[in-house]
């Protein structure tokens, strides 16, 4: 597993590389490894970059993304790409990926609209073997995310106004009981929540920021 930066995210399963969200802002792409599978969580530029897909891209690569990123893609791919809505499953490449709701809760638009509406996002649980891996996405501690189940490693956002605040992440994490967390998406600046989620998970587990690179 390979942090990028951002929401960016790399996995290598055996010979299968799966990227996540690739945004060249935070990824030199032309020097990272090609894509067997993409997977985009929702159609945000910072999520959906299509000179990042165009890098990565190669003749078999299949890229899933929710039915609003499409019309964005339209004349990158010879192909159409795989479209998901949440609670969809499909296996591809032998890799089982489900599509878990991403969404605002409370975070608003000043015009009261979510900063992401629900439906229009997915977080993916992709599982690699036996291990269930969590990619949530840009979404905030939903039902459904504190209903998941046997999560071995989970990538939690913490960032404001668009994600969640540590409080609602702690409060997911102590809802789903992931094996491992990492905090990704967050901030880098005096709102970075990191530090607040690891003292709300004192005596419920203990957190350990390690270098993904």
């Amino acid at each position: 597993m390979t942090l990028i930066g951002h929401g960016s995210l790399m996995f290598e399963h055996g010979e299968k590389i799966i990227h996540v969200d690739p945004w060249t802002k935070v990824g030199d792409y032309a020097s990272l490894p090609k894509a067997d599978l993409v997977l985009i969580t929702h159609h945000h530029s910072d999520h959906l970059d299509t000179v990042a897909l165009e890098q990565i891209k190669k003749d078999n690569t299949i890229t899933v993304m929710p039915p609003k990123c499409a019309e964005k893609i339209k004349n990158l791919y010879e192909a159409s790409p795989i479209l998901m809505t949440n609670g969809d499953k499909k296996t591809l490449y032998g890799f089982l990926i489900e599509a878990i709701p991403a969404y605002n809760l409370v975070h608003m638009r000043d015009n009261a609209v979510p900063f992401h509406p629900k439906g229009e996002g997915n977080g993916y649980i992709i599982t690699f073997g036996d291990k269930r891996i969590y990619v949530a996405g840009d979404t905030e501690n939903t039902g459904e995310m504190k209903a998941l189940k046997n999560i071995d490693a989970a990538f939690i956002p913490m960032n404001l106004p668009y994600t969640m605040d540590s409080a609602m992440a702690a409060d997911a994490v102590k809802a789903f009981k992931p094996k491992l967390v990492y905090p990704y998406h967050t901030t880098s600046n005096e709102e970075d929540q990191v530090p607040g989620f690891i003292e709300l998970m004192k005596g419920f587990a203990e957190v350990t920021i390690r270098n993904m690179n």
